[in-house]
């Protein structure tokens, strides 16, 4: 499974951890920037793992910007994009399970590092449902342009 990774300044310091943690366990993580501390716009990240997305180039992805609000709400004004904000375990496991996201996200600066690690964790060993959950998701996708 290819899994793409990307972050504004505010998220860059867990991105960077999250890429050499994932790195000792044979997963390799796309990183799709940013590539510093730097100041930079959030949504421009989000439309980068938006197309990544969309391209093929990664089948989920992991946002993370200062909390993982701005982030998740510039990736989800995209038709097939349902981002997550994973704030503890049971989001994680319902994020999956119910709503089939493809884009965990997460704030660098409100979440802890062991927190994040067991929440990907979580997501990565959570089955979609379906079911019933296939007509929720539908009509969200008629509500996007």
């Amino acid at each position: 499974m290819n899994i793409a990774i990307a972050s504004d300044h505010g998220g860059f310091e867990l991105k960077q951890r999250l890429i050499e943690h994932y790195k000792t366990k044979g997963q390799r993580l796309e990183d799709l920037g940013t590539c510093s501390t730097d100041s930079c716009d959030y949504p421009d990240i989000a439309h980068r793992m938006v197309k990544a997305l969309r391209d093929g180039q990664a089948d989920l992805g992991i946002l993370i910007c200062g909390t993982g609000i701005g982030i998740s709400i510039a990736a989800n004004r995209f038709k097939g994009i349902r981002a997550a904000v994973l704030y503890d375990d049971f989001t994680a496991e319902m994020a999956k399970k119910h709503n089939n996201a493809n884009i965990m996200v997460f704030g660098g600066r409100t979440m802890q590092f062991e927190d994040v690690v067991r929440r990907i964790e979580i997501f990565l060993n959570t089955e979609y449902e379906g079911g019933r959950h296939e007509t929720r998701l539908a009509k969200i996708e008629e509500g996007v342009a």
